[in-house]
């Protein structure tokens, strides 16, 4: 049977002279692996060219006409003649190797999504004149001999070359492109093409024509019937994926259906994706803003912890960007991250680094091996990270409150970066990453005074926008910071007109709100332990912090009635912990949780915790009413010990 290869070397030898402003590898038309049959030239013979070494040329004109192909640096096969065969027969041979006739037509699977080609730069030497390689009767009469091939075969051909017109800008309206485009339209009618055939030759009518191609709508009912009988592989599941990216609207009942249904298809065939379809279809999901579909979501996030280690850097990076937009999460992702992240970290781009520390912010992970290695590479590859890099890396530390080994080496090196780079942080940005530091009990006093300055201020300032809510409560809670735990520093101080009055927000960036459930639990046992509601909830405090409960009691330590709360000496800040105070499935506190404890005893409050894991255990009220009171009077007695 006649291959495409063969059929196509008019074409070829064209983009061969104009391969400077369209990649050969736009008419790859079948596999490196795929065979080409004899094919008969009864009235153009195919003259190879050993040794030629000279610019690429075509040659064409009407009648009887020889077709040249010239290969620069390369020693082109001599075509072998099989016995009984006339000479006009070649048997098509690639590069070094005789290729072995099939005896029938494989679809091609191997063809990559279609990507309009980037011209090359005004100032780049003048391309050949690639238009009037379509005029003639060039592609007419490769039109005509298509006619007789299988309809997989042909619908790729016929994409190749509508990617050729959209090469060379040809108008979608010209004789030409309207007679491959009615071809095209004439062959979906036959319903037995590839599905990635289909897919390449959607995406080439996609950029000819848009997505309201008559061409594309005919794909897409073409794929949709094969969707809906489950009749495609995981590979041409990523391309449907692919090219629903280009063409989807999410007003067409059919293509939603399509989408609906793809959806369902790829939970089955999970297992079977490789790394990069993972990759691929994740970012499909991205862009299509697919959060509802969160069953395939959730699958395609367990099985790209299978195959992680065969995730390269970039797709590592577009795999945890994509899940963090979706907002999904899966434990043995983090397994597999901790697994096969430390080894490779040295040598991995820096943005690798800083996408999996802010991947563990988002996801409250706070894990010990991926921290440890990555503060190790810190100290010894700081250098080549830049600076919204190392501020991401930084600042996932700080607010998962981890303190690695290397601690006083990391932060050396942090203090050296930012004597160096001070000015290359943007100022946003260099308060983020002072701000975490304080959340490790490192305070960064020389950079204090410089973020305080009223230069630095004012170029905090002189950026566009006003200052937002929360970078103000960063600046606030350093100037605490520095007031209540750093007697030494005499440096600058914020400006009180700066001062937020609360750190109560709707982000929760600086407090976690009390868990209403948690405080129910609680209630009763308390009220029972005191003989009454002697306590307040969710009181301001004085530095702007919110209380969850607080107990005012007198001189000698009796707790006060809400009447005679004007008599409080001492106050009790009880902090019902919830699940959302504490990194995941840890029982450690977030870095501003336990910033705002230290805060509050600083401020003369004492801090009693109650976390949720050690209140969920009791079972009955007496005993949690035994679990309060342990907890409470030993520092009453405090109170009244200290008096």
């Amino acid at each position: 049977m006649k291959s495409i290869v063969c059929l196509s070397s008019s074409v070829r030898a064209a983009c061969h002279r104009t391969s400077a402003c369209f990649p050969l590898s736009r008419l790859a038309l079948c596999s490196p692996v795929s065979t080409c049959s004899n094919v008969e030239f009864t009235s153009r013979p195919v003259v190879a060219q050993p040794c030629v070494t000279g610019a690429r040329t075509f040659h064409g004109t009407h009648g009887n006409t020889a077709v040249v192909q010239q290969v620069s640096a390369t020693r082109l096969p001599t075509p072998v003649l099989i016995p009984g065969q006339r000479e006009d027969e070649l048997i098509a041979c690639q590069i070094g190797r005789r290729v072995p006739p099939k005896a029938a037509a494989t679809p091609s699977t191997h063809l990559s999504p279609y990507r309009p080609h980037i011209k090359p730069p005004s100032n780049a030497a003048p391309p050949a004149n690639d238009q009037s390689l379509f005029e003639g009767e060039v592609v007419p009469e490769l039109c005509s001999r298509l006619a007789d091939l299988p309809s997989t075969d042909r619908a790729e051909a016929l994409a190749t070359l509508l990617g050729a017109c959209v090469e060379f800008g040809l108008d979608p309206r010209s004789p030409l492109v309207c007679r491959l485009m009615n071809e095209c339209l004439q062959l979906l009618s036959s319903r037995d093409i590839g599905v990635t055939q289909l897919c390449y030759l959607g995406e080439v009518a996609c950029a000819l024509e848009g997505r309201q191609s008559a061409t594309v709508k005919q794909v897409l009912n073409s794929i949709g019937v094969a969707v809906e009988e489950e009749a495609i592989s995981p590979s041409e599941t990523a391309r449907v994926y692919s090219l629903l990216a280009l063409c989807y609207n999410p007003a067409s009942q059919q293509q939603t259906l399509i989408l609906s249904n793809l959806h369902r298809h790829t939970q089955r065939l999970v297992r079977r994706l490789k790394a990069g379809q993972v990759c691929d279809i994740l970012q499909v999901l991205l862009k299509l803003q697919q959060r509802q579909a969160i069953s395939l979501l959730l699958r395609l996030s367990h099985r790209a912890s299978r195959v992680f280690k065969a995730f390269s850097d970039d797709e590592v990076i577009k795999v945890l960007s994509a899940l963090m937009i979706l907002g999904k999460h899966d434990e043995k992702l983090l397994a597999a991250m901790e697994k096969h992240l430390p080894g490779r970290l040295g040598k991995c781009d820096p943005e690798l680094i800083s996408t999996v520390m802010e991947y563990c912010l988002q996801t409250r992970c706070r894990s010990e091996p991926i921290f440890e290695a990555v503060a190790e590479n810190f100290v010894c590859h700081a250098e080549r990270h830049t600076t919204p890099q190392i501020a991401k890396q930084i600042v996932a530390m700080g607010r998962l409150n981890y303190l690695p080994q290397c601690s006083s080496q990391m932060f050396k090196k942090l203090e050296s970066i930012l004597s160096a780079r001070f000015s290359q942080f943007q100022p946003r940005s260099l308060i983020e990453v002072l701000h975490a530091c304080i959340h490790l009990e490192r305070f960064p006093l020389n950079y204090m005074s410089k973020v305080f300055s009223p230069y630095f201020l004012q170029r905090l300032q002189a950026q566009g926008e006003p200052l937002d809510r929360n970078t103000l409560g960063q600046l606030t809670q350093l100037h605490l910071s520095s007031s209540l735990e750093c007697n030494c520093y005499w440096g600058s101080r914020l400006p009180s007109f700066l001062y937020v009055k609360t750190f109560s927000s709707v982000d929760q960036a600086f407090e976690t709100p009390m868990e209403s459930l948690f405080y129910k639990q609680v209630k009763e046992p308390l009220i029972q332990l005191l003989g009454g509601k002697f306590f307040s909830t969710t009181h301001p405090a004085k530095g702007g912090y919110t209380i969850d409960v607080e107990i005012c009691l007198d001189e000698k330590g009796y707790v006060l009635p809400p009447s005679q709360w004007e008599h409080t000496h001492r106050r009790m800040a009880l902090c019902l912990d919830g699940q959302k105070h504490f990194c995941s499935n840890t029982q450690h506190l977030l870095g501003k949780e336990a910033t705002k404890r230290r805060h509050l005893r600083r401020m003369g409050y004492e801090v009693v915790q109650i976390p949720y894991f050690e209140f969920d255990k009791l079972r009955t009220q007496e005993d949690q009413v035994q679990y309060l009171h342990n907890k409470i009077y030993p520092t009453i007695f405090k109170f009244s010990h200290r008096s």
